[in-house]
């Protein structure tokens, strides 16, 4: 496929403060623990620099960093063994996260 001359590539998204605000606004499927849910969304959806931003939010609100998913495991020890996990980990480590 090729892109018309007036298109350009989209190659990322914009995240500031108020996009990454509207990650802390939803309810986890069944079953999920809503802190957890809103976790792991954003680090799915996130560059590593963003996700600092929104950890920094989330622990504003009170909200529970080592909340558990519904395997029982932390947001932080899943990813500790992702390839690419590891800035994600160090901002959840640096916000107090146990694994």
């Amino acid at each position: 496929m090729t892109l018309k001359k007036d298109k350009q590539k989209v190659l990322g998204e914009v995240f500031d403060d108020d996009r990454i605000a509207g990650f802390l606004i939803g309810e986890p499927p069944e079953g999920i623990e809503r802190d957890y849910h809103l976790l792991e969304r954003a680090y799915r959806s996130m560059k590593a620099e963003n996700f600092g931003t929104f950890v920094r939010m989330f622990q504003e609100q009170g909200l529970d960093i080592d909340c558990p998913g519904p395997d029982g495991k932390t947001l932080l020890a899943r990813i500790q063994g992702h390839r690419q996990g590891t800035e994600y980990a160090a901002i959840l480590k640096a916000a107090g996260a146990k694994a």
